[in-house]
């Protein structure tokens, strides 16, 4: 089984290749517990600046939830007890764990918490896959719709007077990220064009082979042949 993936019958969201993917790879021998005082300072933050999001999932309180980046190798598992909530990173998790599960690019899931972008959408293009118990999840981005995060915005309200520093690096990390995504999908096409042209006159030849084909069984049809 691949590191970060939950046992599962469902075939999770193929990870893109960007700059998480690498930094995906680099984090591989990188144990879990070493980043989960990153995780329980989000956790810590989101409940102050947004303590509604828990309420509003207090009748899922005993429904963990997975949420799967596809381009890292972990998962995390969300406990959303409001009396107790956890966000616990792992190298895996077993899926009777959990009630759902979430798998997503990093990127995706980041803006779905967000708001920025359609789940619905998400889902039926197939860069979002679900399993388990969908009322959970539609209850889990019910409570994160409503609720306004931005990230930036929010971690910069917490840094006091490194607040305005931490946004302009976090500006300039999101624009720089933008600009090696859009070198990377230039190499990527780039490398897979040949290869793309050759499939393009490989189908033709097929193509016309084929209806060579079919105008020599009319004409032994026509002649009389079996």
């Amino acid at each position: 089984m691949r590191p970060g993936q939950v046992r599962a019958n469902v075939k999770p969201v193929q990870p893109p290749f960007s700059p998480v993917l690498l930094l995906g790879m680099a984090l591989k021998p990188v144990r879990p517990a070493l980043l989960q005082p990153v995780f329980d300072g989000v956790l810590k933050m989101l409940r102050r600046r947004h303590p509604d999001i828990l309420d509003r999932m207090a009748d899922y309180a005993s429904k963990p939830v997975c949420i799967d980046p596809v381009d890292l190798p972990f998962v995390i598992l969300l406990d959303p007890n409001p009396d107790d909530p956890r966000l616990t990173v792992r190298r895996e998790i077993d899926p009777q764990e959990v009630a759902a599960t979430i798998h997503g690019p990093l990127e995706v899931l980041l803006a779905l918490a967000e708001g920025k972008v359609d789940g619905d959408a998400l889902f039926f293009t197939r860069r979002l896959v679900i399993e388990g118990d969908t009322e959970v999840v539609v209850a889990l981005r019910n409570a994160i719709d409503g609720a306004g995060i931005d990230l930036i915005n929010d971690i910069s309200a917490e840094l006091g007077p490194l607040a305005r520093p931490f946004r302009t690096c976090a500006s300039a990390a999101v624009d720089l990220l933008g600009r090696i995504q859009d070198d990377i999908e230039t190499l990527r096409t780039a490398l897979i064009a040949p290869a793309v042209k050759d499939s393009n006159a490989q189908n033709a030849r097929i193509s016309q082979l084929e209806t060579e084909l079919k105008t020599l069984r009319k004409a032994a049809r026509r002649g009389g042949v079996a």
